[in-house]
Order: structure tokens, then sequence, then C-alpha cells
């Protein structure tokens, strides 16, 4: 492989092209894009509330980890360590990294999990892979001396790195797996984080990260009646391989269904639909579905990489594409709204060659219908696959495309659409996560014992995304008012290089604590604001867990949009200037 066989993720939407066709055209798909989120606006108008994360009772067992084996008891651990992360996911392994070359040994990751991988050691559902390309999502390449095998990484081979990975920085030395941070308490006296888990331990921790990942607790639709279904059911990110077996034999003279046509579904439908005797697929929204490039890594090309690779791609990645000078030109010449309406045009041009592929592919038409994603593109996460939508071309697999409605009755024996009763033997549900949550399973209480819900009830309120005033010495990994980027790792070691300065300049300096100024967190809450109002994806887009389900949202309450470029540059900046951002504590000799 060489870079220049690389292809942009949707091509060059730079807003500078002329449109193809006249304004009427694309004005009249703006409009059809309106009505499709407004029918689901007005089917599922509850918003995020169509959903719950409380699996308690007849619903815990689509939390239970199906692939940790028995949980062994063990004695409580009563100790103190400097840094202690929450979660044992590509935050926690990026960030504990750097802290190793500042020479900070006392690390400990505490997990849900049987081990570290976070997404990656949940999410095991056949087809699974990651939708970015590997060179980039895989991080600490040059450090690991290591380079991914294909073009775009199986989980596997992601989960294997992230054991890798902690392997290499003796993470799982003081690693404690299959247990819950349940409390995050801030003692005010020693200026120590005291945590307590499920597993009865008391830890204290000079330096708490909330690295519990940006999707990570299930959540389950709503659905009268779900709670009847007899035959058998379980979440995507807990695939249950004793029923379907690894290669999915098990669903050979099985009727299967699945709820949701996300990225996981996207991924794991292809699978089912080649291995069951029957798969019925219920969409509300569908997905866009372009092409997926892969290939085997070529072992030349890889044998020719020098050290610093990766960080080199990193580096060009953020400077995007050059433009020449007729471009600039060009586009200084336009006017704001012009620059918006090219930009548009162009992303509709791109959603219509989507539409075209579903087209050529699909042989039936209403089928094919009905995989048309109407709405822009990013309004949803995008998808890449090769066999989705061939698999709708077999003559066991059955769309059930729910207009916009979802699902909202379930009986013994299966769902229930528009008065038909879909009979089934297994029932898969791919409905997603909580999305960016800091304390999910834990209260976190900072000074004064205020919770950081009760904080951030009013709207959230962090600098850069990581520090909250009135919790020092907290970090928070990939919540919100950090930047939005797709390729998550880019963000996260981002986040924990920060990090990791901000704790060395703590104990070079002989502090105790540091803690962010109320004036630098309101400078970087009117910043998040101010760039809120460059999108309108609340508004606009159809109803997704970009926009809260298409709930209206305090402006704050969301990612900084002024840009990854920036939002690095802003974290450098206010590490150049620690006095004036920061207060800080000295350190306690007697402790």
């Amino acid at each position: 492989m060489s870079e220049a066989q690389e292809k942009p993720l949707i091509g060059t939407m730079d807003g500078l092209s002329k449109p193809k066709k006249p304004q009427s055209y694309y004005d009249a798909i703006k409009q059809k894009f309106t009505e499709e989120r407004d029918l689901r606006l007005d089917y599922r108008p509850e918003g995020t509330q169509q959903y719950t994360s409380d699996l308690t009772g007849s619903f815990a067992r689509y939390e239970t980890d199906p692939y940790g084996g028995e949980i062994v008891p063990r004695e409580p651990i009563n100790d103190t360590v400097e840094c202690l992360f929450i979660g044992g996911g590509f935050s926690a392994l990026l960030t504990s990294a750097r802290l190793r070359e500042y020479g900070v040994e006392s690390i400990r990751i505490v997990e849900r999990g049987a081990d570290v991988g976070g997404t990656w050691y949940w999410n095991r559902y056949p087809g699974v892979a990651c939708d970015v390309i590997s060179y980039d999502y895989l991080p600490l390449l040059d450090e690991m001396d290591y380079v991914p095998k294909h073009h775009y990484a199986r989980g596997p081979e992601i989960l294997a790195h992230c054991q890798a990975i902690a392997r290499r920085y003796n993470l799982y030395e003081l690693a404690v797996f299959q247990t819950t941070v349940t409390s995050t308490i801030w003692n005010e006296e020693e200026e120590m984080w005291q945590l307590t888990t499920d597993r009865g331990d008391h830890m204290k921790a000079r330096f708490v990260i909330c690295a519990n990942g940006t999707l990570s607790k299930p959540k389950l639709s709503k659905i009268k009646g779900m709670e009847s279904f007899t035959g058998h059911s379980f979440h995507t990110s807990r695939w249950d391989y004793d029923y379907t077996r690894e290669d999915l034999s098990g669903l050979e003279d099985k009727v299967v269904g699945i709820i949701g046509t996300g990225a996981t579904a996207v991924q794991a439908i292809p699978g089912l639909g080649a291995s069951s005797k029957e798969l019925y697929v219920f969409q509300r929204t569908p997905s866009s579905i372009d092409i997926r490039d892969d290939w085997p890594t070529d072992p030349n090309w890889a044998r020719k990489l020098k050290p610093g690779w990766q960080a080199k791609r990193r580096e060009r990645a953020m400077r995007g594409p050059r433009l020449t000078e007729e471009q600039r030109a060009a586009r200084a010449a336009m006017s704001r709204e012009e620059k918006i309406q090219r930009q548009e045009n162009a992303n509709i041009d791109y959603m219509m060659r989507i539409h075209k592929r579903i087209d050529e592919v699909v042989k039936d038409k209403a089928t094919a219908n009905a995989l048309k994603p109407w709405y822009m593109f990013m309004c949803k996460r995008p998808c890449f696959h090769n066999d989705y939508l061939p698999t709708f071309n077999r003559p066991n697999v059955h769309l059930v495309d729910t207009h916009g409605k979802g699902i909202t009755e379930i009986t013994a024996k299966g769902p229930v659409f528009d008065g038909t009763q879909y009979e089934l033997d297994v029932l898969i549900y791919a409905t997603g996560f909580e999305v960016q949550k800091t304390g999910i399973y834990n209260q976190i209480r900072g000074e004064n014992g205020l919770d950081l819900n009760d904080k951030y009830s009013s709207g959230i309120r962090t600098l850069l995304g990581i520090h909250s005033q009135g919790y020092p010495n907290l970090f928070i990994m990939g919540g919100y008012q950090a930047s939005f980027q797709f390729n998550l790792t880019d963000m996260l070691q981002s986040q924990g290089d920060h990090i990791a300065a901000c704790i060395d300049y703590v104990r070079r300096h002989d502090y105790q604590s540091l803690d962010v100024t109320s004036e630098a967190e309101e400078w970087w809450v009117q910043e998040v604001i101010h760039h809120r109002g460059k999108t309108t994806r609340n508004q606009d887009c159809t109803p997704g867990y970009y926009n809260f389900e298409g709930e209206f949202q305090r402006r704050q309450d969301g990612n900084y949009n002024g840009g990854f470029p920036k939002y690095v540059t802003h974290l450098k900046e206010v590490r150049a200037q620690m006095a004036e951002n920061f207060v800080f504590t000295k350190e306690r000799i007697n402790q």
C-alpha cells in the first residue's frame, strides 16, 4: 500500500466546487430532509428518554459480562496510589504511557471488565472492526514498533494491541479488573480522592482520571412488553457466543431479529444474514453506507517505514488539505452564505451518490428505497461496508422498515409492527450506549460535597472538557465540551498528553493539587457556546445520538465545534499559562 492509494473520508466537500445541478434541485432535497426529520420527531418526541440504561432487575442480564468468566473473590483493597484511572480503554492506556515517560510509577487502572481494551473488550460481535484507517486509529504505533495487519483493523487485533500497550508500560501490575468504582469523593482535609468499589475496596488517589469511555454503558429502547419475550435475547456489546457459536452455526435453524441499523448492526448483519435460517432487520432510520476500501498491509511498505512515521501522519492530518492560491482567492471572495450553500450542495451530492449505490446494489426497489438515508452527511454516524447492502438480496433476509416509528411493542413471540407479529427464536438489541457520560456507575463529589451531576444540572462547565472547577486533580477524558473528532484516538491522545503534562507540572513544582479557575472555566464555556453556533445539527438533523435524539439542549452541553486543530492549540495555550488558568496548593510533607 502506498499513501497515494489512500482515499479521503468523504472526498472534497470544501465548499469551493460549483453546484452540479440547479439550486432548486438541492432545495427540494433539503425539504425532503426536513420532512423526514420532522416525521421522526413527531413519532418519538421523548428524545433520549426513549432509551434506558438502568439495566437492573429483569434487564440486568443485558449488561452481564460474557467474556470475563467467574468473578473470583478477593480481599478488599485499602491503599493509596498516585494516579488512578476509572476505566481501562484507550483513554487510560494512552495517558498512562505518557505518565510513565514522565517517571510516574504508581498508576492503577480500575476496570469493570476482566481486561483492558474498553470498547474493544466489550464489543466482540461478529464482523467487529474499526471504520477509521488503522494506521491512524491504533495509537502508539511508533512507541510499540507495530504496523497493523490491514487498512482497517479488526476488533481482535485492536484488543490485542491494547493488551500489548498494558504489558509494555507495566499497567497490569496494579490494575484491578471486574471491579466498578461506585463513588469518588474529594477529601478536602487530606486533599486526596477517596474511592469505593462494588468489591468493598476503599482506595485513595492523588489524581483521578475518568476514562470510562465515550460509548460504554449499553442502553435499550423502551419497548412495551420487551420483558415478556420468551425467546433468547442479548445486547450486541454482550454477544452470546454460547448461543450463536463462534462461527454463528448455532443460528442455522433459528429465526433471528435485530433491532437497530447503526454502526454495530451494519457490521453484524452480513454475518447474521449468511448464518441464520431467517433474519428480520428492524429499522427506524437507515445509516449512510459507503464503500469500504480495505486490503492487507503491504509488507514492503511497512518495512520501509521510518521511525516516527505515525507522528508524521498525525501532523499531516492536523494541517488538513492544502489549497492553491486560486482556491484561497475564490474562498475569500465568497460570502458566508455562499460558502454554506456550496458546502450543503456538496454534502447533498455525496448523499445522492450513496442513494445511487443503493439502487445499483439492492435488487428489490421497495427495500432499496427504505435503505436510503434522507439527511445531511454526518447527521448520523457514517458507515462503511461492502457486504451490508448485498445482504438484503438474500431471500432469507427481510427489512422491516418502521418509517421512523421504531418498534414499540414486543410480545412473548417477538416484535409487533403495523399489526404484524414477527415470531423469533432470538432477538438482538443493537440499540447503542449512553454517550459521553462522566459518572456512569460512579458518584463524583468534589469540594463541599457537590455532586458533579448537580453542578452540570444547569449546564456543563469545564475547561477543555477535561477540568471542572471544584474538582481538584480530577481529569475527564472523552466527555462533552471537548473537540468532536471522527478518529477518536487522536482526540484522546491529545487529551492524554495534556493530562500527563499537567500532572508532571504539579509534581515538578511540589504542589499537591491543581484546580481550574472559575475565569478559565467561564472562558471555555463561552468558547463552546460560540462555536456551537457554527452547526445547526441540533435543529436540522434527523434524531440520533449526535444531537441528543433531537432534544433541545443548552448550547454548552455538547462538543466544541471550533475544529480539532484549534482544540489542540487551546490545549497548548492553556499549558503555556498554567499560573493564569489554575490554582495550586502546596504539597503536604507529612501526609
